[in-house]
Protein backbone atom coordinates (compact mmCIF):
# COMPACT_ATOMS: atom_id res chain seq x y z
CA UNK A 1 0.00 0.00 0.00
CA UNK A 2 1.24 3.49 -0.85
CA UNK A 3 0.29 6.84 0.64
CA UNK A 4 1.23 10.18 -0.91
CA UNK A 5 1.29 13.50 0.94
CA UNK A 6 2.04 17.04 -0.17
CA UNK A 7 2.91 19.57 2.47
CA UNK A 8 4.85 22.77 2.98
CA UNK A 9 7.28 21.41 5.57
CA UNK A 10 8.12 17.80 6.40
CA UNK A 11 9.62 17.50 9.88
CA UNK A 12 11.44 14.22 10.49
CA UNK A 13 11.52 13.47 14.21
CA UNK A 14 8.74 14.01 16.73
CA UNK A 15 10.93 15.13 19.62
CA UNK A 16 10.91 18.53 21.34
CA UNK A 17 12.65 20.35 18.46
CA UNK A 18 10.50 18.90 15.71
CA UNK A 19 7.15 19.18 17.49
CA UNK A 20 7.83 22.73 18.70
CA UNK A 21 8.69 23.80 15.16
CA UNK A 22 5.62 22.01 13.80
CA UNK A 23 3.30 23.90 16.15
CA UNK A 24 4.95 27.24 15.38
CA UNK A 25 4.51 26.69 11.64
CA UNK A 26 0.93 25.45 11.98
CA UNK A 27 0.00 28.53 13.99
CA UNK A 28 1.50 30.58 11.16
CA UNK A 29 -0.72 28.96 8.55
CA UNK A 30 1.72 26.44 7.08
CA UNK A 31 0.98 22.82 6.22
CA UNK A 32 3.15 20.45 8.25
CA UNK A 33 3.73 16.70 8.23
CA UNK A 34 5.77 15.10 11.01
CA UNK A 35 7.35 11.70 10.34
CA UNK A 36 8.27 9.89 13.57
CA UNK A 37 9.59 6.33 13.69
CA UNK A 38 8.26 5.47 17.18
CA UNK A 39 4.62 4.50 17.54
CA UNK A 40 4.51 5.42 21.24
CA UNK A 41 5.50 8.31 23.47
CA UNK A 42 6.23 5.77 26.23
CA UNK A 43 9.85 5.34 25.21
CA UNK A 44 12.99 5.93 27.21
CA UNK A 45 14.03 9.55 27.66
CA UNK A 46 16.82 11.18 29.66
CA UNK A 47 16.39 14.88 28.95
CA UNK A 48 13.83 16.10 31.48
CA UNK A 49 15.14 19.39 32.86
CA UNK A 50 13.84 22.62 31.39
CA UNK A 51 15.82 25.80 31.98
CA UNK A 52 14.05 29.21 32.08
CA UNK A 53 14.92 29.91 28.44
CA UNK A 54 13.10 26.78 27.33
CA UNK A 55 10.20 27.50 29.68
CA UNK A 56 9.76 30.91 28.06
CA UNK A 57 9.51 29.47 24.54
CA UNK A 58 7.03 26.77 25.56
CA UNK A 59 4.92 29.29 27.47
CA UNK A 60 4.85 31.65 24.50
CA UNK A 61 3.47 28.92 22.23
CA UNK A 62 0.88 27.96 24.83
CA UNK A 63 1.96 24.46 25.87
CA UNK A 64 3.83 24.98 29.14
CA UNK A 65 0.80 24.92 31.45
CA UNK A 66 -0.78 21.91 29.80
CA UNK A 67 2.47 19.94 29.85
CA UNK A 68 3.13 20.88 33.48
CA UNK A 69 -0.40 19.90 34.49
CA UNK A 70 0.30 16.38 33.22
CA UNK A 71 2.88 16.05 36.01
CA UNK A 72 6.19 17.78 36.77
CA UNK A 73 8.43 18.91 39.62
CA UNK A 74 9.58 22.49 40.18
CA UNK A 75 13.26 22.65 41.16
CA UNK A 76 14.53 25.77 42.88
CA UNK A 77 18.31 25.54 42.69
CA UNK A 78 21.46 23.83 41.47
CA UNK A 79 24.13 22.75 43.97
CA UNK A 80 27.61 21.27 43.76
CA UNK A 81 28.34 19.37 46.98
CA UNK A 82 31.70 17.81 47.86
CA UNK A 83 32.01 15.55 50.92
CA UNK A 84 29.01 17.25 52.53
CA UNK A 85 30.32 20.76 51.85
CA UNK A 86 28.39 23.02 49.48
CA UNK A 87 30.88 24.48 47.00
CA UNK A 88 28.36 26.18 44.72
CA UNK A 89 24.67 26.94 45.02
CA UNK A 90 22.68 28.78 42.38
CA UNK A 91 19.21 29.82 43.54
CA UNK A 92 16.93 30.20 40.52
CA UNK A 93 14.35 32.02 42.64
CA UNK A 94 16.61 35.07 42.39
CA UNK A 95 16.00 35.30 38.66
CA UNK A 96 13.26 37.53 37.32
CA UNK A 97 9.85 35.86 37.39
CA UNK A 98 7.89 34.19 35.91
CA UNK A 99 10.68 31.88 34.67
CA UNK A 100 12.67 31.75 37.89
CA UNK A 101 12.83 27.99 38.37
CA UNK A 102 13.93 24.74 36.79
CA UNK A 103 11.28 22.23 35.75
CA UNK A 104 11.69 18.46 35.83
CA UNK A 105 9.18 17.56 33.14
CA UNK A 106 8.89 14.07 31.66
CA UNK A 107 9.57 14.43 27.97
CA UNK A 108 6.56 12.24 27.21
CA UNK A 109 4.32 14.84 28.89
CA UNK A 110 5.79 17.65 26.78
CA UNK A 111 5.47 15.68 23.55
CA UNK A 112 1.90 14.62 24.33
CA UNK A 113 0.91 18.25 24.88
CA UNK A 114 2.64 19.41 21.69
CA UNK A 115 1.05 16.61 19.68
CA UNK A 116 -2.42 17.36 21.05
CA UNK A 117 -2.04 21.01 20.11
CA UNK A 118 -0.75 20.19 16.62
CA UNK A 119 -3.67 17.84 16.02
CA UNK A 120 -6.08 20.75 16.43
CA UNK A 121 -4.99 21.96 12.99
CA UNK A 122 -6.47 20.44 9.81
CA UNK A 123 -3.20 21.00 7.91
CA UNK A 124 -1.25 18.71 10.25
CA UNK A 125 -0.34 15.07 9.59
CA UNK A 126 1.54 12.74 11.94
CA UNK A 127 3.03 9.74 10.17
CA UNK A 128 4.50 6.85 12.15
CA UNK A 129 7.16 5.45 9.85
CA UNK A 130 10.92 5.15 9.41
CA UNK A 131 12.52 7.38 6.78
CA UNK A 132 14.54 5.34 4.29
CA UNK A 133 15.17 7.78 1.48
CA UNK A 134 15.16 11.41 0.35
CA UNK A 135 13.21 12.72 -2.62
CA UNK A 136 15.62 14.77 -4.72
CA UNK A 137 15.44 17.14 -7.64
CA UNK A 138 19.05 17.54 -8.63
CA UNK A 139 20.87 18.49 -5.43
CA UNK A 140 17.73 19.77 -3.73
CA UNK A 141 15.75 17.76 -1.17
CA UNK A 142 12.04 17.77 -1.94
CA UNK A 143 10.67 15.29 0.57
CA UNK A 144 11.17 11.84 2.07
CA UNK A 145 10.28 8.22 1.55
CA UNK A 146 9.28 6.33 4.69
CA UNK A 147 8.21 2.77 5.48
CA UNK A 148 5.78 1.52 8.13
CA UNK A 149 5.06 -2.22 8.03
CA UNK A 150 2.92 -2.66 4.89
CA UNK A 151 2.64 1.05 4.02
CA UNK A 152 5.12 3.06 1.96
CA UNK A 153 4.82 6.80 2.46
CA UNK A 154 5.92 9.44 -0.02
CA UNK A 155 5.92 12.90 1.54
CA UNK A 156 6.70 15.77 -0.82
CA UNK A 157 7.52 19.12 0.75
CA UNK A 158 9.04 22.47 -0.03
CA UNK A 159 11.50 21.84 2.80
CA UNK A 160 12.56 18.91 4.99
CA UNK A 161 13.64 19.56 8.57
CA UNK A 162 15.85 16.92 10.16
CA UNK A 163 14.98 16.83 13.85
CA UNK A 164 15.69 13.13 14.29
CA UNK A 165 18.35 13.20 16.97
CA UNK A 166 22.04 12.58 17.48
CA UNK A 167 22.03 9.56 15.15
CA UNK A 168 20.01 11.36 12.47
CA UNK A 169 18.96 9.18 9.54
CA UNK A 170 18.19 12.24 7.40
CA UNK A 171 21.65 13.67 8.04
CA UNK A 172 23.19 10.37 6.99
CA UNK A 173 21.04 10.13 3.84
CA UNK A 174 21.99 13.69 2.92
CA UNK A 175 25.68 12.78 3.17
CA UNK A 176 26.43 15.35 5.87
CA UNK A 177 29.31 14.48 8.16
CA UNK A 178 28.79 14.61 11.92
CA UNK A 179 32.04 15.70 13.55
CA UNK A 180 32.42 14.17 16.99
CA UNK A 181 34.26 16.21 19.61
CA UNK A 182 35.36 14.20 22.66
CA UNK A 183 35.54 17.22 24.95
CA UNK A 184 34.00 15.33 27.87
CA UNK A 185 36.05 12.91 29.97
CA UNK A 186 33.03 11.09 31.42
CA UNK A 187 30.11 8.92 30.41
CA UNK A 188 26.95 8.68 32.51
CA UNK A 189 25.18 5.63 33.93
CA UNK A 190 21.51 6.56 34.40
CA UNK A 191 19.14 4.90 36.86
CA UNK A 192 16.07 5.77 38.92
CA UNK A 193 15.48 5.32 42.64
CA UNK A 194 12.23 5.55 44.59
CA UNK A 195 11.86 8.96 46.25
CA UNK A 196 11.25 9.12 49.98
CA UNK A 197 11.19 12.93 49.95
CA UNK A 198 11.63 15.66 47.37
CA UNK A 199 15.07 17.12 46.72
CA UNK A 200 13.72 20.31 45.17
CA UNK A 201 16.98 20.82 43.31
CA UNK A 202 19.49 19.53 40.81
CA UNK A 203 22.56 18.34 42.69
CA UNK A 204 26.02 17.16 41.67
CA UNK A 205 27.32 15.23 44.65
CA UNK A 206 30.97 14.33 45.14
CA UNK A 207 30.87 12.09 48.21
CA UNK A 208 33.59 9.64 47.19
CA UNK A 209 34.22 7.72 44.04
CA UNK A 210 32.72 9.23 40.92
CA UNK A 211 30.40 12.28 41.02
CA UNK A 212 26.64 11.66 40.91
CA UNK A 213 23.91 13.87 39.45
CA UNK A 214 20.50 13.73 41.17
CA UNK A 215 17.13 15.44 40.70
CA UNK A 216 13.42 14.81 41.29
CA UNK A 217 11.66 12.95 38.50
CA UNK A 218 7.87 12.63 38.13
CA UNK A 219 5.92 11.00 39.59
CA UNK A 220 7.85 9.74 42.60
CA UNK A 221 11.47 9.00 41.72
CA UNK A 222 14.95 10.43 41.90
CA UNK A 223 16.77 10.42 38.57
CA UNK A 224 20.44 9.58 39.15
CA UNK A 225 23.38 9.93 36.82
CA UNK A 226 26.61 8.27 37.96
CA UNK A 227 29.60 9.58 36.02
CA UNK A 228 32.41 7.31 34.90
CA UNK A 229 35.70 7.99 33.11
CA UNK A 230 35.48 7.31 29.39
CA UNK A 231 35.83 3.59 28.72
CA UNK A 232 35.47 2.55 32.38
CA UNK A 233 32.10 0.86 31.83
CA UNK A 234 33.65 -1.75 29.53
CA UNK A 235 35.95 -2.79 32.34
CA UNK A 236 33.33 -2.54 35.10
CA UNK A 237 30.29 -4.22 33.53
CA UNK A 238 31.86 -7.71 33.27
CA UNK A 239 32.33 -7.66 37.06
CA UNK A 240 28.57 -7.84 37.47
CA UNK A 241 25.72 -5.71 38.80
CA UNK A 242 26.84 -6.35 42.38
CA UNK A 243 30.12 -4.53 41.79
CA UNK A 244 28.24 -1.71 40.04
CA UNK A 245 25.94 -1.38 43.08
CA UNK A 246 28.93 -1.34 45.42
CA UNK A 247 30.64 1.43 43.46
CA UNK A 248 27.47 3.50 43.21
CA UNK A 249 26.77 3.07 46.93
CA UNK A 250 30.27 4.34 47.73
CA UNK A 251 29.69 7.35 45.49
CA UNK A 252 26.31 8.25 46.96
CA UNK A 253 26.03 6.87 50.51
CA UNK A 254 22.86 8.85 51.35
CA UNK A 255 21.00 6.70 48.79
CA UNK A 256 22.70 3.41 49.71
CA UNK A 257 19.62 1.52 50.91
CA UNK A 258 17.63 2.49 47.84
CA UNK A 259 20.48 1.59 45.48
CA UNK A 260 20.59 -1.90 46.98
CA UNK A 261 16.86 -2.36 46.49
CA UNK A 262 16.47 -0.78 43.05
CA UNK A 263 19.47 -1.96 41.05
CA UNK A 264 18.91 -5.70 40.73
CA UNK A 265 20.10 -6.23 37.15
CA UNK A 266 21.65 -4.40 34.22
CA UNK A 267 18.12 -3.74 32.96
CA UNK A 268 17.87 -1.14 35.75
CA UNK A 269 20.71 1.00 34.38
CA UNK A 270 21.59 2.53 31.02
CA UNK A 271 24.86 3.98 29.75
CA UNK A 272 24.97 7.32 27.95
CA UNK A 273 27.98 7.87 25.71
CA UNK A 274 28.64 11.55 26.43
CA UNK A 275 30.15 13.53 23.60
CA UNK A 276 29.83 16.80 21.78
CA UNK A 277 29.30 16.88 18.04
CA UNK A 278 28.23 19.19 15.27
CA UNK A 279 27.18 18.52 11.70
CA UNK A 280 29.62 20.00 9.19
CA UNK A 281 26.71 21.98 7.75
CA UNK A 282 23.14 22.45 8.91
CA UNK A 283 21.45 23.37 5.64
CA UNK A 284 21.16 22.33 2.02
CA UNK A 285 18.74 23.16 -0.75
CA UNK A 286 15.38 22.20 0.77
CA UNK A 287 16.93 20.88 3.99
CA UNK A 288 17.60 22.14 7.53
CA UNK A 289 19.03 20.31 10.55
CA UNK A 290 18.01 21.30 14.08
CA UNK A 291 18.41 20.01 17.62
CA UNK A 292 20.66 17.01 18.18
CA UNK A 293 20.71 16.30 14.45
CA UNK A 294 22.70 19.53 14.04
CA UNK A 295 24.54 19.69 17.37
CA UNK A 296 24.90 17.15 20.19
CA UNK A 297 25.67 18.06 23.80
CA UNK A 298 26.45 16.43 27.12
CA UNK A 299 23.85 16.40 29.91
CA UNK A 300 25.69 18.81 32.23
CA UNK A 301 23.86 22.10 32.55
CA UNK A 302 20.61 20.54 31.30
CA UNK A 303 20.83 22.20 27.90
CA UNK A 304 19.42 19.59 25.51
CA UNK A 305 15.67 20.33 25.43
CA UNK A 306 16.25 24.03 25.88
CA UNK A 307 18.57 24.31 22.89
CA UNK A 308 16.12 22.21 20.86
CA UNK A 309 13.07 24.39 21.46
CA UNK A 310 15.12 27.56 21.02
CA UNK A 311 16.38 26.18 17.68
CA UNK A 312 12.75 25.82 16.64
CA UNK A 313 11.86 29.35 17.74
CA UNK A 314 14.81 30.82 15.85
CA UNK A 315 14.21 28.80 12.68
CA UNK A 316 10.46 29.43 12.57
CA UNK A 317 10.42 32.94 10.98
CA UNK A 318 13.37 32.15 8.69
CA UNK A 319 11.80 28.97 7.35
CA UNK A 320 8.30 30.45 7.07
CA UNK A 321 9.59 33.36 4.98
CA UNK A 322 11.66 31.02 2.78
CA UNK A 323 8.70 28.71 2.09
CA UNK A 324 6.36 31.66 1.48
CA UNK A 325 8.82 33.24 -0.97
CA UNK A 326 9.49 29.96 -2.75
CA UNK A 327 13.21 30.18 -2.01
CA UNK A 328 14.37 27.29 0.17
CA UNK A 329 17.92 27.33 -1.12
CA UNK A 330 20.85 26.57 1.16
CA UNK A 331 21.87 30.23 0.92
CA UNK A 332 18.46 31.39 2.15
CA UNK A 333 18.11 28.78 4.89
CA UNK A 334 21.73 29.33 5.91
CA UNK A 335 20.67 32.39 7.86
CA UNK A 336 19.64 30.01 10.64
CA UNK A 337 23.09 28.44 10.84
CA UNK A 338 24.90 31.78 10.62
CA UNK A 339 23.00 33.05 13.65
CA UNK A 340 22.84 29.85 15.67
CA UNK A 341 26.22 28.13 15.23
CA UNK A 342 28.16 30.72 17.30
CA UNK A 343 25.64 30.20 20.14
CA UNK A 344 26.19 26.45 19.99
CA UNK A 345 29.99 26.75 19.93
CA UNK A 346 29.79 28.89 23.07
CA UNK A 347 27.58 26.30 24.82
CA UNK A 348 29.99 23.48 23.96
CA UNK A 349 32.97 25.39 25.31
CA UNK A 350 31.04 26.29 28.45
CA UNK A 351 29.97 22.69 29.02
CA UNK A 352 33.56 21.50 28.65
CA UNK A 353 34.64 23.98 31.35
CA UNK A 354 31.75 22.88 33.61
CA UNK A 355 32.73 19.25 33.16
CA UNK A 356 36.35 19.84 34.10
CA UNK A 357 35.39 21.99 37.08
CA UNK A 358 32.62 19.82 38.55
CA UNK A 359 33.34 16.27 37.49
CA UNK A 360 37.07 15.85 36.95
CA UNK A 361 38.94 13.70 39.48
CA UNK A 362 42.51 14.68 38.61
CA UNK A 363 44.64 16.18 41.38
CA UNK A 364 44.84 19.67 39.88
CA UNK A 365 41.07 19.93 39.46
CA UNK A 366 40.54 18.64 43.00
CA UNK A 367 42.92 21.27 44.35
CA UNK A 368 41.46 24.14 42.34
CA UNK A 369 37.75 23.26 42.61
CA UNK A 370 37.00 24.86 46.04
CA UNK A 371 39.09 27.92 45.20
CA UNK A 372 37.34 28.48 41.88
CA UNK A 373 33.99 27.86 43.54
CA UNK A 374 34.67 30.62 46.07
CA UNK A 375 35.52 33.04 43.27
CA UNK A 376 32.34 32.14 41.39
CA UNK A 377 30.07 32.43 44.42
CA UNK A 378 31.56 35.60 45.94
CA UNK A 379 31.79 37.73 42.82
CA UNK A 380 29.35 38.80 40.05
CA UNK A 381 30.61 35.81 38.07
CA UNK A 382 28.05 33.63 39.88
CA UNK A 383 25.09 35.69 38.70
CA UNK A 384 26.43 35.75 35.14
CA UNK A 385 27.02 32.01 35.31
CA UNK A 386 23.42 31.36 36.33
CA UNK A 387 21.99 33.75 33.73
CA UNK A 388 23.94 32.11 30.94
CA UNK A 389 22.96 28.57 31.86
CA UNK A 390 19.34 29.54 32.53
CA UNK A 391 18.53 31.54 29.40
CA UNK A 392 21.20 30.70 26.84
CA UNK A 393 21.67 33.09 23.93
CA UNK A 394 19.80 36.36 24.51
CA UNK A 395 16.99 37.49 22.30
CA UNK A 396 15.52 34.15 21.21
CA UNK A 397 11.79 34.58 21.47
CA UNK A 398 8.76 33.28 19.62
CA UNK A 399 7.76 35.37 16.59
CA UNK A 400 4.10 35.36 17.59
CA UNK A 401 3.43 38.27 15.25
CA UNK A 402 3.48 35.65 12.50
CA UNK A 403 0.65 33.61 14.05
CA UNK A 404 -2.46 33.64 11.89
CA UNK A 405 -4.24 30.60 13.34
CA UNK A 406 -4.83 29.93 17.03
CA UNK A 407 -7.19 26.98 17.21
CA UNK A 408 -9.01 24.35 15.23
CA UNK A 409 -11.03 25.82 12.42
Amino acid sequence: MEEHTRTDVCVVGGGPAGMTLALLLLRSGARVTVVERSSSLSREYRGEILQPGGLAVLDEIGVLKGATDRGAHVLERFRLVEHGRVLMSFDYRRLQSPYNYLLSLPQAHLLAELLDRCQEFPEFRYVVARVNGLIREGDAVRGVYAKAQDVTHTVRAACVVAADGRHSQVRRLAGIDHVRQDVFDQDVVWFRLPATERLGEVMVNRAGGNPVLAYDSHPGAVQMGWTLPKGEWKRLAPLGIGEVRRRITAATPQFADRVEGALRSFADVSLLDVFGAAAERWTGDGLVLIGDAAHTHGPLGAQGINLAVQDAALLHPILLAAVTDGDVSAARLGEFERIRRPHIKAVMKFQAVQSRMMLSADSLATFLRPKLARVVMRTPIGAKFTQRIAFGAPGIRVADNLFTVNEKE
